[in-house]
């Protein structure tokens, strides 16, 4: 009999490519979103799509009913309470395995950064909740070098002189896919670097050459300016984001990938061949 996992968060960055990957190496796929309807467009047929909110008990434990594992992709406010709803009910059925996406940077000692406390947290939470879990924790993922650029304009948060070993999604989506039936990944914090060390103002760079060759240069943003703006007329989202890169810039990229690559497979995608295949 397949096995069935759960993805809630399944229409994020990167919750999708590993719905999708999961489904691809034979696994049935449920979906938890809170509209059931628009999840279902997106995906379409061969996904189970089932309504939930994080906050509501009750549809967590209707959607977690039958699954072998949960494979869990929250951000923001949601995430602290959304991972405890989501462990207490795994534990109480029996779930056999849960798969968190973290960071490289998640530990005791950064947990002054709001975003690194919340998964610092839920990281315990699942730890502590007697389900067998694999945690990971990339780095930065190519997939957001979009959100570096606005019109004709592309900037990055701070000087970031540290190189970072930027993850393709669909090399993620595998590694999650193959923890699933490898048993001694159960019980692991996987550190996840990509394939080579690249400056964020040169990646960023490289997207443009290709995505939007009007940009002529690559600005740097102060933080002040960042939070000024985002406080003043720009999205939350902006702050949140800037805060953020203040706060890698000064811990920097962490962790030894080794483990990882020998148990799951190092990812492989370049940025070059990323480009390449987003392309078109």
């Amino acid at each position: 009999m397949k096995k069935r996992i759960l993805v809630i968060g399944a229409t994020g960055l990167l919750g999708e490519p590993v719905a999708v990957r999961l489904r691809q190496d034979g696994f049935v796929l449920r979906l938890m979103a809170r509209n059931g309807e628009k999840a279902a467009r997106r995906f379409g047929d061969g996904f189970e799509v089932t309504e939930g909110d994080v906050h509501h008990i009750p549809s967590i434990e209707k959607t977690m009913d039958g699954c072998f594992g949960v494979h869990i992709n929250l951000s923001g406010e949601a995430e602290g309470p959304g991972v405890a709803n989501i462990t207490s009910v795994a534990s109480r059925q029996h779930i056999q395995r849960l798969t968190y996406v973290s960071g490289t940077s998640v530990a005791e000692g950064n947990t002054w950064v709001p975003l690194i406390r919340r998964k610092f947290l839920a990281e315990r939470a699942i730890r502590h909740s007697g389900v067998g879990y694999c945690i990971f924790c990339p780095t930065w993922f190519t997939e957001i070098l979009r959100k570096y650029v606005r019109g004709r304009r592309a900037f990055v948060f701070g000087r970031q002189p540290n190189p970072y070993h930027l993850v393709a999604a669909d090399d993620f989506a595998r590694m999650v896919a193959a923890s699933y039936g490898i048993e001694e990944a159960r019980n692991k914090r996987f550190i996840i670097h990509g394939p080579e060390g690249i400056l964020f103002h040169d990646a960023v760079w490289r997207y443009c050459s290709v995505f939007h060759p009007e940009v002529k240069k690559v600005s740097t943003m102060p933080y002040w300016v960042a939070t000024l703006i985002a406080s003043t007329k720009g999205p939350r989202e902006m702050k949140r984001a800037s805060e953020f890169m203040a706060a890698f810039e000064k811990i920097g990229e962490r962790g030894d990938p080794s483990e990882a690559n020998s148990v799951l497979g190092a990812p492989t995608t370049t940025l070059d061949e990323w480009l390449q295949q987003n392309r078109h």
